[in-house]
Formats: structure tokens, sequence, C-alpha cells
């Protein structure tokens, strides 16, 4: 037996987000620029307040200086921007008991449909789950990707490649959730190999849905680690998931180091002592309790160095 947990309503396409009927009296919670770049505006909302400060692997602190600071009995929560400003947002709501509306602007994290928020604390990044942390309304507006740079595309593509293949090969897949991420990982790598970007949020959404009834893995383990040192979470991963999928036998090791190789990633460099960041990585069992092997920190060891060898890409 196996349970679906998704958004109560998921609205796709051009423009959708524009069209829907915001609630007033909202907090809208998103990223530094968001109001430069118009997004506010796009929305189309009434009577609001703004918290625009959300960092790149945002810490609980932020959160707290949220609910410090904005005391108003609000009637909703609008999460607008990155995975970072989604999982702040996620949180905020689930801690003020607030309906949620998560908008992304970057497509790759799939945090608009997944019951998970990463937060760091005491600069470590650790992974919140609960059903409480999904969204009511999830809106999915292929429009961000016309303002979205470059870098910006590369990893949020890469970071849901990793998701949906990592979760593809969890100990807690299923058949619903390998029938999301196979079709997400195809949609995903098509969009990638052709240069044919329309479709990465439709692939970041299945790949959402997907992994979020299912888990993550090896890949996203390693990572973390390499964004404590200040890393991108898409950068991270594309150099740690394809090691774990090497290690793991997956069936998508190639196909997701074509892509890697293909985005044209800078290595990745790990300065933290390997054995101390092996221990660290062992503390995750959120994600290696559920990879398809068994990892000692003898393995994990050597995948650290061998992604600090940068030979990584034979």
């Amino acid at each position: 037996m196996y349970t679906i947990r998704q958004p109560k309503k998921i609205i796709f396409g051009k423009n959708s987000c524009c069209q829907f009927s915001y609630p007033e009296n909202t907090l809208v919670i998103t990223s530094s620029g968001a109001i430069s770049r118009g997004w506010i505006d796009y929305l189309k909302i009434k009577n609001y307040e703004v918290f625009d400060s959300v960092e790149s692997n945002p810490s609980m602190n932020t959160v707290t200086k949220i609910l410090s600071k904005f005391t108003h009995n609000y009637s909703s929560i609008i999460g607008i921007g990155g995975g970072s400003s989604l999982d702040v947002a996620k949180y905020v709501a689930f801690k003020l008991k607030k309906p949620k509306i998560l908008i992304p602007t970057t497509f790759g994290s799939g945090s608009e449909v997944t019951r998970i928020s990463v937060l760091k604390i005491d600069g470590k990044k650790i992974s919140f789950h609960a059903d409480e942390l999904l969204a009511d309304v999830a809106i999915v507006d292929p429009f961000f990707l016309n303002s979205a740079s470059d870098k910006v595309i590369k990893n949020s593509a890469i970071d849901a490649c990793a998701q949906c293949s990592e979760a593809y090969d969890s100990k807690l897949a299923n058949t619903f959730t390998k029938f999301l991420c196979l079709k997400a990982f195809n949609i995903l790598e098509n969009a990638i190999l052709s240069n044919n970007l329309s479709n990465l949020a439709y692939g970041s959404m299945l790949s959402g849905l997907g992994f979020g009834n299912s888990s993550t893995t090896l890949g996203h383990a390693l990572s973390y680690v390499f964004s404590n040192e200040g890393y991108s979470h898409g950068h991270a991963l594309a150099f740690t998931t394809t090691i774990a999928h090497q290690f793991n036998n997956s069936q998508f090791y190639k196909r997701f180091k074509d892509l890697v190789f293909k985005l044209d990633f800078e290595p990745i460099q790990l300065t933290q002592n390997l054995s101390e960041a092996a221990n660290l990585i062992q503390f995750d069992r959120k994600h290696l309790d559920y990879n398809p092997k068994i990892v000692s920190n003898y393995d994990i060891v050597k995948m650290l160095q061998t992604i600090n060898s940068q030979k990584i890409f034979p």
C-alpha cells in the first residue's frame, strides 16, 4: 500500500499566475529583486505586505525574523521565487497555520508540490517533512522562464533531473512515482539536449510530484556538505548525483552524466576534511536509508575524493 500526497490544487499554464484570483490581506515571501523584476505586479494582488529578503540556502533564522516582524493576522501566505523562497514561505505558513499559495519562478526544486522544506540550522541543511507543509494552491507558470538567467536555468534543470532520477531508484518508489519520475526525466532531458527550454516547468512539476511522494537519495545526501561551503544546490548535485548514480549502478548514470557535460558546470571542491564530511553525511538518514545500496563511510570518502580530483568526467 502507498499514499500519494500533493497540493489541494495545482494550476499549470502560461500566464496562469495573472489569471488567478488571490485573496486579499496576504503576506508575500520572496527574494530580493522580485519587485524590480515585476513579479509582484504580474500577480495583480491587492492589499498585501512583502518580505523580500530570503537568501539562497535559507536558514531557520529567516523564518524567525519573519514571524517576529510580521505579526498581522494574514488571510494567507504567498511564496514566490525559487526553492529557497518557497521553503521559507511553507514553513512560515505552517507556523502561522495559514493557507499557502506557492509560485515557482525557477523550475528545479519542485518545492511548490512537495511536503518538504529545507532550511539551515547552525549552518547545516536540515530537511523537514510534513503534510502541513503542502501548498493549498500551487501555480506553475512558464512565464517566469522569460526572465531567468542561463545560470539559474541550468542549475534548476539539473536539480530537477537529479531529483526525479534519484527518486526513481529510491527504496520508497512505487509504480506511480516511477511513472512520474521517468516521464519527468524524459521531458527534462529532451528540453536540455534540444535547447527547447519551454518544457522545463512541466518536467520540474512532474519531478516534484514524483520525488515528493518517494525520496531523493545518496546524491542529495552528498550535496549538502558542498552547499554548506557556498555552492548552489543544483551546481553541487551536478557532481554528487553523477557519482551517486555510478555507485548505485543506476540506469540514469550515463544519461545524467551527459546532461551535466552538456550544461558545462565548473568543477566543485570540498575543503572540509573528508572523513568529517562523511560522518556528517551519515547523519542524513532521510536520504541514505532509502538509497538502493548501503553506503559506508569508506564509500562516501572515496566518492568525495573522486569529485575533488575532478576526474568524475574522464
